[in-house]
């Protein structure tokens, strides 16, 4: 049998605040037995999610949802905001690199899985999985 904690945070969507998501996200893997390098990807990835989470949200807040196996952590980000449809999301061009639009290439480069689920007028749900000792 394996265990399964979860750990759950509602954050204000104030970027200040996402030192503080990423301090956490980091105390938790540490925990868990990740090298510094899957940690800082970690640290990345999750400050991306917050960032789209703060910018895209109707609400002052949103929620991050940690859940620990023993051999993986994943991380789900949920906001209540405007949402969209997630086929219109297109992949950055490497030759046409935009300040904005990367996130999403991000944190997909950086997680072992990624899946994102999104309504119109229902909010965003990012989770995103790195699996602990293991290079996918």
């Amino acid at each position: 049998m394996t265990l399964t904690e979860t750990i759950k945070m509602e954050i204000a969507a104030n970027p200040e605040y996402v030192s503080v998501v990423r301090l956490t996200t980091s105390g938790i893997a540490n925990k868990m037995g990740f090298c510094i390098d899957d940690i800082e990807d970690l640290k990345v990835a999750i400050s991306e999610a917050c960032t789209n989470a703060i910018k895209h949200s109707t609400e002052n807040k949103f929620t991050i949802i940690y859940t620990v196996l023993e051999k993986e952590l994943s991380i789900q980000i949920v906001d209540n905001g405007k949402g969209y449809d997630t086929n219109s999301i297109s992949q950055p061009s490497i030759e046409n690199l935009k300040e904005s639009g990367m996130g999403l290439f991000i944190i997909e480069s950086l997680m072992d899985e990624v899946s994102i689920e999104s309504q119109e007028g229902k909010g965003t749900s990012i989770k995103m999985t790195k699996y602990l000792g293991v290079d996918i």
